[in-house]
């Protein structure tokens, strides 16, 4: 039995390390494959983000780890692309220029401050209640649909191949303080976005980070979210969203069992270049030696 990732930041954007130190643990992690998947560049300054010049080496280090530990696991370069219009999306050019073997698409800004700056919704929460001020007057509702009806343009007009942390945003409503994921506007929100997810495609990510950083009691996205995806038939992956080689797997045991007590048998994974299908319970993926494929990057 073993595990993957996709869903993993080095040093180039804000992870804590260099990538091969997450090529390693993920090795004595017994992982079968691992994929990074650094924040794009962005065209204004954030400090999550890796820098435009920086782009060119992110993408021939993960080539030559690819190759360099071809015999012991399976690397993939991704990343992580804000979804701003008309400023950032996996359409532009630069994204396809890239040549990556998949994309994460994320909702990380919402609208933008009187000055141009956007508001970034996941970040400290004093900036947080700054925007819901300034930008929506303390709307709360009006916040969160912004950020429901991005996701769905995100979905629906670029198509990234994974939907980052889909609802993200409660990361800002410990203890209800906004809302509760039970009011009938909150769901609606949701179901919207997962049906534009069942319409034009996509894997949905199950991210752990917000509970291993107890930022969120649960997986982004929450468990009733799953139930229905579910019911829709919608493609799920699992991520642990690492920042740091220690947090590789972190979570997936509990999060695996949850999903399998939902009624999901399967994740999608990477195989020779191509997500398919694999089974898996509470301690990985079964049969994981018929996806290492000792892959080559020429």
């Amino acid at each position: 039995m073993s595990w993957f990732n996709y869903h993993t930041h080095c040093n180039y954007c804000d992870g804590k390390y260099p990538a091969e130190e997450y090529v390693l643990a993920a090795i004595n992690k017994g992982f079968f494959s691992l994929g990074f998947s650094s924040h794009f560049p962005l065209p204004f300054s954030a400090k999550f983000a890796m820098a435009e010049e920086r782009l060119a080496d992110y993408l021939a280090q993960i080539e030559s780890l690819c190759n360099k530990y071809a015999c012991k696991i399976d690397i993939y370069t991704g990343a992580e692309v804000d979804y701003i219009p008309e400023q950032r999306t996996v359409k532009d050019a630069a994204v396809q220029a890239a040549e990556l073997d998949y994309t994460i698409g994320s909702i990380h800004f919402v609208d933008s401050f009187f000055d141009g700056t956007p508001w970034q919704v996941d970040g400290r929460h004093l900036e947080f209640l700054r925007g819901l001020k300034d930008i929506f007057h303390y709307d709360i509702q009006q916040a969160v649909r912004r950020y429901y009806a991005l996701t769905r343009e995100m979905i629906k007009q670029t198509q990234p191949t994974i939907i980052g942390h889909l609802d993200k945003i409660k990361v800002q409503n410990w203890d209800n303080q906004f809302f509760d994921e039970r009011e009938r506007w909150y769901h609606n929100e949701v179901m919207a976005t997962l049906e534009t997810i069942q319409k034009y495609g996509g894997i949905l990510e199950v991210n752990t980070r917000g509970i291993y950083k107890r930022k969120a009691l649960t997986t982004f996205p929450s468990p009733w979210i799953l139930e229905i995806a579910l019911d829709l038939d919608i493609p799920v992956t699992l991520s642990c969203d690492a920042h740091h080689p220690d947090e590789l797997k972190l979570e997936f045991k509990k999060t695996a069992a949850m999903l399998r007590d939902l009624g999901y048998q399967t994740l999608q994974v990477l195989s020779n270049g191509a997500w398919v299908e694999a089974e898996f319970d509470s301690l990985g993926i079964k049969g994981q030696q018929h996806f290492t494929s000792s892959r080559i990057v020429a």
